[in-house]
């Protein structure tokens, strides 16, 4: 099998599609599987760049992490005819996924394309909702081609095929349980961001209003005043509004910036609970992490996190923006000690059944299963 990847991001850019692309071809390298890959420039050490075909490009107004590039079509008509796809794979709508479109219909090679983020969530955070029907609009044409679509969850899938979308399938999220896992030193941690509270409670991920960061500063301004002087606040990561999160801050939150890697696995280790409030994740990888650590999570009743939580058993389920709820769960599982053992242990098995290998063993039946469509279609 030969796979042409079509991407807006990648290494060495700070987001989930990034790193689970990233995860993939180190995958594809295991298998002997050849690819060839279309992204935006970067320093991509750990990837072959003879592989990475980059062009120049700029951060995307609403998401930085993607880039908007200006592909050299001429270029990659050469690179697509020599190296003969049998399949291709469009990850994102933007420049060079458009590309991907373009000639896998003119060449008519076979292609199947991902959904990784609901950038209509998004505009609300932006006042930009006038723009939602004409983004749905153009997700739907772009995707029409496609012999599969990809989406990380259950519920994503369902909010496609409600809005005209056909030929959905999972492709789900995986994690490394060997890098997160409970059994790290937990005074590495304390000592380095200075935590004398019992408790810490923990964000990760990019900071930005589709986080809903807003509501996550009333909780920890809203705890009671019997846990208040107990909790340390840790919010791992970095974005657009990370300024603005440290100048409204309470004392007890710290910023560690952007971790990643063993840090960050300490990070999640360390911490009593995480907290994450967003409405507007297709999975929440950071959510399973931290359940790998074995660090249950009070997360937003939805999107794909409620597809990751199992509710009062690997963590609490909260109505999205409730900030009482948030503060209820929290308090349940504090003076609770032995159904939050219970649920770190219960966090840790679920995540352990979720092996990167298995999903992308199933990702790429489901190439073949593709490429098989369109021999068949010609016989």
């Amino acid at each position: 099998m030969r796979v042409a990847l079509f991407t807006d991001t990648f290494t060495p850019q700070v987001n989930g599609v990034a790193k689970t692309l990233q995860r993939f071809v180190n995958y594809l390298d295991h298998q002997n599987v050849e690819y060839i890959i279309f992204a935006p420039d970067g320093n991509q050490q750990s990837v072959n760049t003879e592989q990475v075909k980059g062009f120049k490009s700029v951060p995307l107004y609403l998401y930085p992490e993607c880039r908007l590039s200006l592909p050299n079509l001429s270029t990659i008509r050469k690179q697509l005819e020599a190296f003969q796809p049998d399949l291709i794979h469009i990850a994102t709508p933007f420049n060079i996924g458009f590309a991907g479109l373009y000639y896998g219909k003119k060449l008519s090679i076979p292609m199947v394309g991902s959904y990784h983020t609901n950038f209509d969530r998004y505009l609300q955070y932006y006042d930009l909702n006038i723009l939602s029907k004409w983004i749905w609009k153009y997700m739907r044409w772009f995707h029409a081609p496609f012999r599969q679509t990809f989406v990380p969850s259950e519920e994503t899938k369902r909010d496609l095929i409600q809005r005209g979308f056909q030929n959905i399938s999972i492709w789900s999220r995986g994690v490394d349980c060997q890098l997160f896992h409970p059994d790290y030193d937990h005074t590495a941690v304390r000592e380095m961001y200075n935590i004398d509270e019992p408790y810490i409670l923990t964000y990760v991920g990019r900071l930005a209003p589709e986080k809903d960061l807003d509501v996550f500063l009333k909780i920890a301004e809203s705890l009671p005043p019997s846990l208040q002087k107990q909790v340390h606040w840790l919010v791992a990561g970095d974005g657009p509004i990370a300024c603005e999160l440290k100048a409204a801050a309470p004392k007890n939150m710290t910023f560690t910036g952007y971790v990643e890697g063993e840090h960050l696995a300490r990070i999640y280790a360390t911490s009593t609970l995480m907290v994450f409030p967003s409405s507007t994740e297709t999975f929440g990888n950071v959510v399973l992490e931290s359940m790998a650590a074995g660090t249950p999570v009070i997360g937003a009743q939805a999107g794909g996190v409620q597809g990751i939580i199992a509710h009062n058993e690997t963590g609490k389920l909260c109505t999205p923006g409730h900030v009482d709820e948030f503060i209820e769960a929290i308090s349940d599982l504090l003076f609770n000690k032995k159904l939050l053992k219970e649920m770190e242990i219960r966090a840790r098995l679920y995540a352990k059944g979720c092996s990167w290998t298995s999903i992308f063993d199933d990702l790429l039946l489901q190439y073949e299963v593709a490429i098989d469509e369109t021999i068949m279609s010609y016989a």
